[in-house]
Formats: structure tokens, sequence, C-alpha cells
């Protein structure tokens, strides 16, 4: 596929596009395509627990997917549970590199003790495992914030927790293109003439250094939809009302070997699914914003 003289789009990547942009409209009109409203207590119902998907010998015509050990409707949840998971890591990704991008200037426009403070700093935080630094701001925020459990402050925490692990990547990749930038004349010129910092690194340098940050941008979202999802299937995500994609693999994890396999498998598939093409989009923009890659080509 030709988008243009100089892209030539693989069908792998349009699809892959293609199949994104669907998971996330479906998500993001979750309430118009859901024939059931998954967050709505009233409407659950025990003795619709455990049904399997529509199409086997026991389902029920209501249920396409099945229904949970609430008796909600799994296609329900799962279209609410994709929304939450993806709001969360596109939130998470929006916030690191707004963090990871003002630190990247400011390290790479100024250099010296302040270069050095930042990256150190960042140095420390790279040094933890993503999950692992997650599990520790979501705990301690749990223990300092007596609502943190509530389905209001569980996102904000969920994103910090996420955001604070992956602004170290974007701050790294744009000190460097900073640094680089900064030894050019219209840089240069720009200080000769008297303009301020603030307006050189945002008017000037930022443009010439977003090229790579919209890539890891794009990884990352899919690394952090996967993080919410993990941190939900540890117990520290969304309450089992609010539910993401990690929350009902969690709950169905539970009925697997029961022969309830459809809890489970299912939102596991999306989630699959959505990172899966995430990824292929995310590796096809890599190589076409590496320059040596292009010189092959």
């Amino acid at each position: 596929m030709k988008l243009g003289r100089d892209i030539d789009l693989p069908f792998s990547v349009a699809l892959a596009a293609a199949v994104a942009i669907a998971l996330v409209l479906a998500a993001a009109f979750a309430p118009l395509l859901s024939p059931f409203d998954p967050t709505d207590i009233a409407t659950y119902n025990l003795a619709d627990s455990e049904l399997p998907p529509r199409w086997t010998l026991d389902g029920d015509p209501r249920f396409l997917l099945g229904t949970d050990n609430q008796g909600r409707d799994l296609y329900s949840a799962i279209l609410y549970g994709a929304r939450v998971s993806i709001g969360i890591g596109a939130a998470s990704v929006l916030t690191a590199a707004l963090f990871g991008i003002t630190l990247g200037l400011v390290a790479g426009y100024f250099g010296g003790a302040i270069d050095a403070a930042i990256m150190r700093v960042g140095d420390v935080i790279m040094s933890f495992p993503t999950i692992l630094l997650a599990l520790l701001v979501a705990g301690l925020a749990r223990g300092l914030i007596p609502q943190a459990s509530s389905a209001a402050w569980t996102p904000v925490i969920l994103i910090a927790a996420i955001a604070i692990h992956e602004w170290v990547q974007y701050a790294r990749t744009v000190r460097a293109a900073t640094m680089v930038e900064t030894a050019k004349d219209y840089v240069k010129a720009a200080r000769v003439i008297g303009l301020p910092p603030t307006r050189i690194m945002l008017r000037h340098i930022l443009p010439n250094v977003m090229g790579p940050v919209l890539v890891i941008a794009t990884i990352n979202l899919a690394a952090a939809v996967l993080t919410e999802a993990t941190l939900s299937f540890l117990g520290v995500g969304m309450p089992p009302t609010y539910p993401s994609l990690g929350t009902l693999i969690r709950i169905g994890n539970e009925f697997v070997f029961s022969g309830i396999w459809w809890i489970a498998t299912f939102p596991a598939l999306a989630l699959i699914v959505l990172v899966l093409a995430v990824n292929v989009v995310g590796d096809w923009l890599r190589d076409r914003f590496n320059p040596k890659l292009r010189g092959r080509e």
C-alpha cells in the first residue's frame, strides 16, 4: 500500500493499524456497542453466572461470549475493560512523554550539573524493573491515600505508577537530540539575538526532536497497556466493578481448571491482539525513522 511517493506501507502494517484503530474505537464507544453495562451492579444476576458463549450447547442467546462468575455479559465487560486499559495506557504514555520531554530538553540545553542530576535520577529509576517499581508506587499510594482503592483514585495511581518509570526513555532520547540541535547555527543565532531559553527550546529545538518521541510513544503504548493489565492481574488495578482486561483475566484464571475457560480466554485474546497490533505499527514507525535503515532501502 502506497501512502505517498516515499512511504510504502506493508499489508501487515496496514492490517495491524486497522485492527488497532478498530479496537480503540470499539473501546471508546463501548456504551453504545455493549448490550449491558458491566459497571452497574444492579444489573448483575447470579442466576446468569458462568454461562458459556452463545454458540455452545448450553449457551444463552443474550450473551455472545458468555458471562463471568457474577453474571456479567463478558462481551460488554471486555469492551469496557479495553476502554479502561487503553485509557490508562494512553494517559500514562502522555504523562511520561510530557515529563520526559521537558527534562530531556532542560538536560540537553543547559548541560553541566543539571544534566548530570537529571540523568542520574533516571539511571536510578531504570535500575528497577517496571512492574516492581509500579507495585511499589501503587503500594505507597494505597498506604498514604485512604481512598486509593476507589474507582476515582485507582486510574490516577496506575497512570503515575507506569509513567514514573517510562519518562526516562523520552528524557534520554530528547536529551541526545537536543545536544545535537544546540550545537547547530540556528540555535547559536537565537542565543546571540537574545531569545530566552524557554522560547528556544519550545519554538526551535522541540519540533526537530519530536520524530523519535512519536515512535517511542507508539511502542510504549502497547507496553503501558500490558503493564496496566499485569498490575490489575496482580490485584492492584481497577476494582472488580470497573474491570480492565487484566482484572477479567485474573477473575477468569480462578475458573480455568474448572472448565470455565471463556472468562479468561476472550479478555486475554483481546489484550494479545491489541498489543500485537500496536507493536507491529510501532516497529514499522521505528524502522521508518531510522536513518540507517532508510539508507539501506
